[in-house]
């Protein structure tokens, strides 16, 4: 089997086709914080696309890493000289591999915060990108910050302040709404608390364009490196695997310009609201619509939960009913057959996504993706039964055991706070959403609460096939 390295290249077997440019030649004009599974499926995927094409070869990635848990990347990442293999799995079980190698190095902010300023304040970087979750664009306290994601960025912009040198552009590729506007507020906020003058030139120069980005990553799992070894010869520590779908809107808005995108799938945009609303309230809802009830009920992996008929037409009609009315027109797309589509990619057997990635993080998903829904019908008179009873699943959900007995694990930040809630809904059916900081003040709407007990009455007494099997019936 042959380990996977720059030296190693000429080596691999037919049938992986791997970089087709010299990256000696290439040097690195984005610095990219967040390095997973999900940047590695699709951003840096999109720039080796362009790089085989022979463009872009002076945008070729940094990766920084500044969570504890980013180390493991950073060392398997630099003993593989930035190379990987993505593996994109379709419905029939075919596995098409590719190696990746836009990724020319990879930074461990903890080890050398210092290295990491040097490289953002080099001109020669115009982007910085960040995929750093939900929950990656609040900051704490200005104590304790120093080697964060917003410390490093803000001290490199103020370099390059001083030094005449043009500020990069700042683009979010998470799964948040209006991005970019999210990023701009979280940068400029966290400079004003030590520059103001600072945080003004963030803000008057500093561009932050939206993006909405789409492809499902499934965790590698070791069954995965086992398998693309045995299949392909190639040792590759850190593989990726994905679907085939991937879908990339950004907004044409780059001070120091971009890599010709386009060329390689990429859409252009003016406006990436109605794109981003679009997979925020279908896709991303979609999978908290089916997660819940989903491990209730048994399931561990989402095809399985997707291919049982009764979740997915309880998802169709959430999406239908509730989720699409929503919604402005999406230019280009046709979102019934969008809906239709997500339940195809849900159902991908080869993908083998876990029902616990969907249902991590939580209390930074609903609140953008579900609760926004019920807002707007409590709003307008709309149906929000199912949306409540999505809600409600969560609720059971994290009592931390499911109907047949199993313990949950749940993972949240606010985990603690969550579960003591949810430990005492079954005497107080409102106390989990009476807690304001996820909910607001949604306990006040009647119609809201009456959807919501009614919901989580059933998921106690009768479970979650019942539950859906009451709410799917006309």
């Amino acid at each position: 089997m042959i380990p996977l390295t720059a030296a190693t290249l000429p080596d691999l077997p037919a049938g992986i086709p791997g970089p087709r440019y010299d990256r000696a030649r290439c040097t690195t004009g984005i610095v990219h914080f967040g390095v997973g599974g999900f940047h590695r499926a699709h951003q840096a995927m999109y720039i080796d696309r362009l790089m085989n094409a022979g463009k872009a070869l002076d945008w070729a990635i940094c990766g920084v890493g500044v969570m504890p848990g980013d180390r493991r990347m950073n060392e398997i990442l630099n003993a593989q000289d930035g190379l990987y293999t993505l593996v994109v799995k379709a419905p029939d079980g075919t596995l098409t591999p590719r190696v990746v190698g836009s990724i020319r190095e990879h930074l461990f902010a903890p080890d050398d915060p210092e290295r990491v300023i040097r490289k953002l304040a080099d001109p020669a970087v115009r982007i910085v990108s960040l995929t750093v979750t939900e929950g990656g664009y609040a900051f704490p306290a200005a104590d304790g910050t120093a080697g964060s994601m917003f410390a490093l960025i803000t001290d490199a912009l103020a370099r390059r302040r001083e030094s005449g040198t043009p500020p990069f552009t700042i683009m979010s590729c998470d799964n948040i709404q209006e991005n970019g506007d999210t990023a701009r507020r979280s940068f400029v906020a966290f400079a004003r608390r030590r520059d103001p003058g600072l945080a003004d030139w963030i803000a008057g120069h500093v561009r932050f364009p939206n993006s909405m980005v789409d492809r499902i990553t499934p965790v590698t799992t070791d069954r995965d490196i086992t398998e693309i070894g045995r299949r392909f010869g190639v040792h590759d520590r850190w593989p990726v695997v994905c679907e085939p779908f991937t879908q990339w809107v950004v907004e044409d808005d780059f001070s120091l310009g971009r890599p010709p995108l386009e060329d390689a799938g990429v859409q252009l945009a003016a406006d990436v609201r109605p794109y981003e609303m679009m997979k925020l309230r279908l896709l991303n809802a979609g999978h908290q619509a089916l997660c819940y009830f989903g491990h209730l009920a048994g399931y561990r992996l989402v095809h399985e939960v997707c291919q049982d008929r009764l979740f997915a037409t309880f998802l169709l009609a959430y999406l239908d009913r509730e989720a699409r009315p929503t919604l402005a027109p999406v230019p280009g797309i046709d979102l019934a057959a969008y809906q239709r589509q997500l339940i195809e990619r849900f159902s991908n057997a080869a993908v083998r996504d876990t029902v616990a990635r969907l249902c991590a993080d939580t209390s930074d998903r609903i609140p953008k993706w579900v609760l926004p829904v019920i807002r707007h019908h409590l709003a307008t008179g709309g149906e929000i039964h199912r949306a409540a009873a999505v809600v409600a699943s969560w609720a059971r959900y994290a009592e931390g055991v499911d109907e047949h007995g199993a313990p949950i694990e749940v993972v949240d930040r606010l985990r603690d706070i969550l579960m003591a809630n949810a430990g005492r809904q079954r005497a107080d059916p409102l106390a989990f959403v009476a807690y304001r900081e996820v909910f607001g003040d949604l306990v006040e709407h009647e119609r809201f609460v009456s959807a919501y007990r009614a919901a989580l009455a059933s998921l106690h007494h009768r479970g979650a096939r019942a539950t859906l099997q009451w709410l799917v019936t006309p």
